[in-house]
């Protein structure tokens, strides 16, 4: 009889590092089993390295990030860690951090295990970053590609720093996302491998040729030395170079996949599904048909974009920027205003105390669009409330408005309707903003007037830890 495979599931999310440890669920080779867990705040954000990117800039600090995953590995069962026979890891989408070949980190025993801890490596610039202006934007060569570039795509970003600052450039011969980077440094690649997921969120990448625009990006100046290669989502990247934690020398591990689709692959159990994340920022996801191709042509203004998925399949995906983060910094606000008068709260009070508010308060006339972060479709537009009374100044509607406002601005990029047409059947809410926010789904309910069951908070880690566990289970068949 086959041993039993457990796998590792890691997401490198925007505000935390989550981990899961998975197996295949006993007489059930369809089914899975989640044996342990782990989530840690990053605490990663940092001032840009970079002064010109000004306070648009959004970077974090590869150090913490990689702190909090060594955090999450720590908590988890050794005696598990030890059967682990296959790592995927995912992460968040479109950044970018660069370091030089060879010299990403040093092996060092961390205690009771061995870590490795990154050295020649910059700040992440991540996909929040706006330093890429309408106008710079539009300076850029177009893409051979159905996707369009936006702020916070790897490879706008990298044209930022080629005009702005080149001398940061030359400091570092190879770029990847951060998931990228972890997978490299386990594995001692020479040259990262970047998932066509991951590719594609960077811009300049073409799905249907799997290749990057090299012609148009050389004829613009552009370092493509720094591009990764890329291969099928899926696919083993290499095998690890050191023991880690308890995890055997030699395990195979993943080539990196995008949180997105990581998150679909544990939740979307039929093709009727839609998947629904409300994370940092918010993803309605649902499956186009094999066979589709997305046009050829990007269209800047499309609310929905088609991102590719595996076996050369597309999502359709409406990605709003504002999401959990909009309702973090409606908390800070408040917290900020509270420190003016005087008053010292702590945020997770606040939070608490005004989810509390809006539950009690079931529906209200005031109407906010949340957009301080604006969209990838519509960059400048900003947030905005009206229909203010002074019957609806109360925390639990301003509460209920805000949340409302994040479910319908995501309902105007993918409509209710337009899901119906594609034959969606069912919601499959996930992510952290929304399993532990109840108004949230009150609203969800509300505007998708759908079935609609919840998954879990560590969706992103269990998919790729489920993508490795697929393969292992294929292989002990063969």
């Amino acid at each position: 009889m086959a041993a039993r495979s457990v796998t590792l599931g890691i997401d490198l999310g925007t505000t935390s590092v989550k981990a899961a440890l998975v197996e295949a669920a006993p007489g059930d080779p369809s089914g899975f089993v989640v044996l342990a867990s782990c989530a840690r705040a990053a605490q990663a954000e940092t001032a840009a390295q970079s002064a010109a990117a000004g306070p648009q800039g959004q970077e974090q600090d590869v150090r913490r990030i990689i702190q909090a995953l060594h955090e999450c590995l720590a908590a988890l069962p050794r005696q598990q860690l030890r059967k682990v026979c296959g790592i995927g890891v995912s992460g968040q989408m479109h950044g970018v951090v660069f370091w030089k070949t060879g010299q990403g980190c040093a092996w060092t025993e961390g205690g009771a295990a061995p870590v490795f801890e990154p050295r020649a490596v910059s700040h992440l610039v991540t996909w929040q970053d706006g330093r890429c202006g309408s106008e710079f934007l539009a300076s850029l060569p177009q893409p051979e590609s159905h996707l369009s570039v936006a702020t916070g795509f790897g490879c706008a970003t990298i044209f930022w720093l080629l005009k702005n600052s080149p001398e940061f450039l030359k400091s570092y011969d190879t770029a990847g996302t951060i998931h990228d980077y972890v997978v490299a440094m386990l594995c001692g690649l020479a040259r990262p491998l970047m998932s066509d997921q991951n590719a594609a969120s960077w811009g300049y990448f073409n799905t249907t040729s799997q290749s990057w625009n090299l012609e148009i990006l050389k004829a613009a100046g552009f370092p493509v030395q720094l591009l990764p290669d890329v291969a099928e989502p899926g696919s083993v990247a290499g095998r690890t170079s050191q023991a880690w934690f308890e995890i055997p020398r030699g395990t195979q591990v993943g080539v990196a996949l995008g949180d997105l689709q990581a998150s679909v692959y544990s939740c979307m159990a039929q093709k009727t599904d839609a998947v629904l994340n409300i994370s940092t920022s918010v993803q309605l996801v649902a499956s186009m048909p094999s066979g589709f191709q997305p046009a050829q042509t990007p269209d800047p203004a499309a609310p929905v974009a088609y991102f590719p998925y595996f076996d050369r399949t597309y999502l359709a995906v409406a990605a709003s920027l504002n999401g959990g983060n909009v309702l973090a910094t409606f908390v800070r606000m408040l917290v900020q205003w509270m420190a003016d008068l005087g008053l010292e709260v702590e945020e997770s009070t606040v939070y608490s105390c005004m989810i509390q508010a809006a539950a009690q308060q079931r529906d209200t006339c005031l109407t906010i669009t949340p957009t301080v972060l604006g969209e990838r479709h519509l960059p400048d537009q900003l947030a905005s409330v009206t229909g203010i009374s002074s019957s609806d100044l109360s925390l639990g509607h301003v509460t209920r408005a805000l949340c409302r406002g994040i479910v319908q601005n995501l309902h105007s990029m993918l409509p209710f309707g337009q899901l119906r047409e594609w034959g969606v059947e069912r919601v499959i809410g996930s992510g952290s903003a929304l399993s532990r926010n109840e108004v949230l789904k009150q609203e969800v309910q509300r505007a998708f007037p759908l079935p609609v069951s919840y998954g879990q908070d560590v969706d992103a880690a269990v998919g790729a830890a489920l993508v490795m566990l697929q393969r292992s289970l294929s292989q002990q068949k063969s």
